[in-house]
């Protein structure tokens, strides 16, 4: 079976690209650094069974993260049969230069100039042929959001995977390819035939490139010495660092590339662009931004209201009637009531605010608003002591845990990954939205429930600015890439809702219906009360009833049980004739901060080892307990 590898800077469409060609598995996204982890799957090409892998989007060969690492060490294993090098051609330029790296390897190789489209309404005019006859490699054009060129791009690669076909390696100036060429044949010599490209290799021990280093090391290549003396041969030549001199002649070479075979012409002005300075303006871009979120979530909500009345209402006189059939004090009325409960709390309290939220978030990424709202929270980021790519994993956080933790590995510095983890995990992922919405929302107020997003932002930038004062650190600035907005897909938008929504229909129903029935069964057997007691400290503290407790504790395997679990325990789903506003308010809040899900928990030891998680679980309970306690006083206050 024939390997495909993806390959491609940050937002260029790989993504689409992989899901066209396999079906609908990796959550594409008009977001940079969306993909952290490489994904593969098998799809049917021009008569051929291919295993398509797509990487994480990369600007280089040499990493700078930890997911440019995974895609550079994938192309390094050489496990693969060709490479699909996907540019966006509204920055040919730029992604030239990850394509001439490409090409130092002599695999297989063919390019795909996606979003034609848009480098037209940039008035870009680009010569595939003549490209293509340059390059030596296949070049097809394609606009992958609609499918255009995505099937002729994959027969073309598989084409070059069958035919073994040669790569010829970029040529640089002279003397830059005299040392190169030296080094090379060193390379080679003592690393024999089979070894990694030793072109590739002979530029990264000039660049300098640590990774590359250890590798030829590895290899049986020892001659560092040799490498000291070709350095300081270009630096003699050039008056600058090996580095430098190798990045000038590649981006000297795109350059060229890219003058040779576009046409520039005049861009074209229209709607949205007029719209990009008023979403992106210094003052009113932040008063959208507020304005957006605002009608968001009010959406959410009144979509999510409309149908839960109904179908809570539906569940309720079915546990009646159930109480008319079977006897109320037999362990199967207990087993029956908490199946019946499970399957309302999911079907309708989970379900009526979680679709609808996928969908506007959905729709927010593939229009291109949320790298805009990142590039404006960049300010908010600094402030806080972060390096703004932190924003990235934030944004991510709103949709779930488990990625904006995965996230945190497009941050160089360990300091901000183990920072950024701790404050996305206590972002509102879309569990505890569903507490949110269907308790505050619900009872309170949609206003109240946007509030306590606006309260979990500023908890977040403070918690934020005392971990970098005790971890200080100079941040760089950010460089974040905006993507051009886009009308939203429907197959995608829908697509994208069901993966996510399959994941809870998969694993939280079973969960939820499962806790349902066993709390159920603790009630019956008086197990919950010694549950409640364990918990006694925190209730207590926060002036909730005993019997909130064990809704807590299941709440730590999946966010949703908190609020399902609430209905049962409290014994009604009319929540606010036995809780207050008040007490509503500070148990919400507690749920919004305190131990993140068990998935979430996995990921953080994977990521950032058992010492910080504990730490990460300890801080974020710390602060749930602290922001929940002053939310008491101030409801003991109000009255």
């Amino acid at each position: 079976m024939i390997r495909i590898a993806l390959v491609g800077q940050p937002n260029c469409g790989k993504s689409t690209i992989f899901n066209h060609l396999v079906g609908y598995k990796a959550n594409t996204s008009n977001l940079p650094g969306t993909t952290v982890e490489y994904m593969k799957s098998t799809a049917l090409i021009a008569g051929k069974r291919a295993e398509v892998v797509d990487l994480p989007g990369t600007y280089s060969l040499t990493s700078t993260d930890q997911a440019e690492a995974q895609a550079r060490n994938f192309l390094v294993r050489g496990e693969f049969d060709a490479v699909l090098n996907v540019i966006d051609a509204s920055l040919l330029s730029r992604g030239l230069e990850l394509t001439l790296q490409i090409m130092e390897m002599g695999i297989p190789l063919v390019v795909c100039l996606n979003m034609e489209d848009e480098a037209r309404r940039k008035g870009l005019t680009i010569d595939v042929a003549a490209l293509s006859e340059r390059l030596g490699v296949p070049v097809v054009s394609a606009i992958a959001v609609r499918g255009i060129g995505v099937r002729q791009a994959a027969m073309s690669v598989v084409t070059a995977a069958k035919n073994h076909a040669t790569v010829s390696a970029p040529k640089y100036s002279n003397d830059v390819e005299k040392v190169v060429d030296k080094l090379s044949a060193r390379v080679a010599l003592s690393s024999g035939k089979d070894a990694f490209s030793p072109r590739l290799m002979a530029i990264k021990l000039l660049e300098g490139d640590k990774f590359f280093i250890d590798l030829a090391r590895e290899g049986g290549f020892n001659e560092l010495n040799l490498v000291d003396d070709l350095r300081e041969q270009l630096v003699q030549s050039r008056g600058r660092s090996g580095e430098e001199v190798l990045a000038s002649e590649r981006h000297h070479l795109s350059m060229e590339l890219f003058e040779e075979v576009t046409t520039i012409g005049s861009p074209t002005i229209g709607l949205r662009d007029r719209v990009d300075s008023l979403l992106m303006h210094p003052f009113f871009g932040y008063i959208f931004f507020a304005a957006i979120m605002y009608a968001f979530f009010l959406l959410v909500f009144r979509l999510g209201a409309l149908v839960e009345a109904p179908i809570m209402n539906l569940f309720d006189s079915s546990v009646d009637a159930l109480a008319t059939v079977i006897n109320p004090h037999t362990i199967w009325f207990f087993i029956l009531r908490g199946t019946i409960q499970g399957i309302a709390g999911a079907i309708g309290i989970v379900l009526p605010y979680l679709i609808p939220f996928l969908t506007g978030l959905a729709v927010l990424e593939d229009i291109g608003y949320l790298p805009r709202a990142g590039y404006l929270m960049d300010v908010f980021m600094h402030k806080i002591g972060l390096h703004g790519k932190s924003v990235i994993p934030f944004i991510t956080g709103y949709g779930c845990s488990v990625p904006a933790v995965m996230a945190t590995r497009i941050l160089d510095s360990p300091r901000d990954r183990f920072i950024t983890a701790t404050l996305a995990v206590m972002v509102p992922c879309v569990a505890r939205t569903t507490v949110i919405f269907g308790l505050i929302g619900y009872f309170l107020g949609p206003t109240l429930a946007f509030l306590l997003y606006i309260i979990n932002i500023f908890v977040i930038a403070i918690a934020g600015k005392i971990m970098t004062k005790i971890f200080p650190q100079v941040t760089p600035g950010l460089i974040l890439e905006i993507p051009s907005y886009k009308v939203p897909s429907v197959r995608v938008i829908w697509s994208k809702v069901w993966l996510r929504a399959r994941e809870f229909i998969v694993l939280a129903w079973p969960l939820l219906i499962g806790g349902s029935i066993l709390l159920s069964i603790f009630e019956y057997a008086h197990i919950n009360y010694y549950l409640n007691l364990a918990v006694l400290p925190i209730t207590w503290a926060l002036g909730l009833p005993l019997s909130v407790g064990v809704t807590l504790i299941f709440g730590i395997f999946r966010k949703e049980l908190t609020l399902i679990m609430l209905f049962q325990a409290l014994g009604t789903t009319q929540v606010a004739s036995v809780l207050s506003p008040g007490q509503m308010m500070t148990f919400t809040l507690f749920v919004m901060f305190y131990i993140p899900c068990v998935a979430t928990i996995a990921v953080l030891i994977k990521e950032l080892g058992k010492a910080k998680t504990a730490l990460v679980l300890g801080t974020t309970t710390g602060i749930a307990m602290v922001i929940a306690l002053i939310a008491r006083g101030i409801a003991s206050i109000i009255g």
